[in-house]
């Protein structure tokens, strides 16, 4: 029989759940102290609210209580009207998570097409990107990063869990074109017609 959650166990649940906001590990400390194991008592609350109508989560380096993934959709008075992003959008937005902090420039270099403006802006009210500072080179462009509403929405901890080529192969959202360029393992199309004639 599991025992009765000790008092710091207990601080620690009451600050997170009257939180305004998801907290950093330094900011539930301010709350709770370090009279004991911060960490441990997260992954204890994370332990007893797993399979349960809200769960204990972390979301870049943020903890809060959300509901449970199977049961929002009970909760909801007013259906959401989905927003669908454009292809731009959407390769804007896998471009910045790829490679943050990232400059228009550079993501017009990976995309080989110019990014409108209202791209980006789309993205910042969405909430997913925001401004990350200003590159030191000449001309100091402003450079794009993603956000923390951007890994809460698709279910992240971090970056670091992003799907990466084999994960994205696996699920058969690679461009045949891309599969066949892959499979001449970089050598150019002319290559390839230079040893027909």
């Amino acid at each position: 029989m599991k025992g009765e959650p000790d008092d710091y166990l207990r601080a620690v649940e009451a600050a997170l759940f009257v939180a305004e906001a998801p907290l950093t590990l330094a900011e539930l400390r301010l709350h709770v102290g370090d009279a004991g194991d911060l960490a441990a008592a997260l992954r204890q609350l994370a332990d007893d609210y797993a399979g349960r109508g809200i769960n204990l989560v972390e979301r870049g380096g943020r903890w809060h209580f959300q509901t449970a993934a199977d049961l929002a959709h009970i909760l909801r008075r007013e259906k959401d009207e989905a927003r669908k992003l454009s292809r731009a959008a959407m390769e804007t937005l896998a471009i910045i998570a790829y490679h943050e902090p990232v400059s228009r420039a550079e993501i017009e270099a990976i995309r080989g097409v110019q990014v409108a403006k209202g791209t980006l802006d789309v993205l910042m009210e969405a909430g997913w990107v925001r401004p990350a500072g200003r590159r030191e080179v000449p001309g100091r462009p402003l450079i794009y990063a993603t956000t923390v509403d951007f890994l809460s929405h698709f279910g992240l901890s971090s970056r670091r869990d992003l799907p990466g080529i084999d994960d994205l192969r696996a699920a058969g959202l690679l461009d045949p074109v891309d599969l066949v360029l892959e499979g001449l393992g970089g050598q150019s199309v002319l290559e390839n017609d230079d040893d027909v004639a």
